[in-house]
Order: C-alpha cells, then structure tokens, then sequence
C-alpha cells in the first residue's frame, strides 16, 4: 500500500469519527441537585491510580454541576440501549426538564446520582484538574468507585450511527457540521 501524502493540507474532519468512542451518561452534582448528559468523550488517563478524564460542552448544564461540586459519574451503556433513553439524556436540557424523573439510579459515594438503567458499568471520580480547550472544559478525575453491572456488551459510538441511526448533538465534540451546497 503506498502512502498518500496530504498535499492540499485540508483536514478533512471526518477522518477523526474512526476514533474509537463510547456512549456514556455523565452525572454530577449533589444530592437534589444533579444533572446527566449523553457523553461519548470518555476515556481512562492513568492505571494507578486510576484517573478518567471526560469532555464536557461549557454550554451544557452538567458542565455547572461538574465544576461547583468537583465529582461526576460515568454510566457505561449497553448496546441495547433505546435511542429514547439516549435522547432522554442527549437531547433535552436539565434547565428545563427533570432527567432522572422515571429513572433507575443510586447515589454515589461522592453524592452525585448514578443512572443504572441500561450501565454495564459505571465510575465515580473526583475533579482533580479542569483543562479548557475553548468550547469544552476536560475534567480529569481520580476514581473512587467504580462496578461491573452486567455482562452485557457496551455501546460504541460507532455502533450508535451506523446500527441504531443515532444523531450527534450540536454541543458534542464530535459534532461536524454538515455544510450545505447550493442547488444549481
């Protein structure tokens, strides 16, 4: 196979959604006050300790929740997960609408909830470092529980397209925007 080299220097964006992903519910806050969102930007930083970092849209309202409490909770889904529960998650905002109303979740050693519906798994961790990267903050926290749900067979991001069809949010930070071509 011959290497082709970029000679334009164009990025072409699309080349970055054969990185491989989750699907993740992110919860954060305390007791009463929490919030959850679809997160597909998680990913494991250090073995020892164990250290996770997620990506979180300065826009959304569980950045607020991951920022004034420090803590957050990851839930692993299932591949069997309904794309009404991810929208659920993904495409309503806290702000106006109670997303664990109907849900199965437990409350975490840090005090924020952690959705059991469809987790195979689920982390919890502590913030010990925010980067900003301009239109996402990557908190980066130290994992102080974490347990195996099911046996079940996690959902890739790969898998939430191309099987179930799902969409992605125009505040994720995979999304790109689809250009429109002028009709001739």
């Amino acid at each position: 196979m011959r290497y082709q080299k970029n000679v334009g220097g164009k990025v072409n964006r699309e080349a970055l959604h054969n990185i491989s992903y989750g699907l993740y519910v992110v919860t954060s806050g305390k007791g009463e006050n929490c919030n959850g969102q679809i997160c597909n930007t998680v990913f494991q930083v250090t073995s020892e300790p164990a250290k996770i970092a997620v990506s979180i849209n300065k826009q959304n309202f569980t950045h607020d929740f991951v920022r004034e409490s420090r803590v957050f909770a990851v839930s692993v889904l299932s591949k069997n997960t309904p794309l009404k529960f991810i929208g659920h998650f993904g495409f309503k905002c806290g702000r106006d609408t109670d997303k664990f109303e109907g849900i199965n979740y437990k409350g975490g050693k840090t005090g924020t909830r952690i959705v059991l519906d469809h987790a195979v798994a689920y982390l919890e961790a502590e913030v010990m470092k925010e980067v900003d990267v301009g239109t996402h903050t990557v908190f980066i926290g130290k994992v102080v529980e974490a347990e195996i749900l099911t046996d079940e067979e996690p959902m890739t991001y790969a898998y939430y397209h191309k099987i179930k069809r799902g969409v992605t949010p125009k505040l994720a930070p995979t999304y790109i925007r689809k250009e429109r071509r002028a009709i001739k």
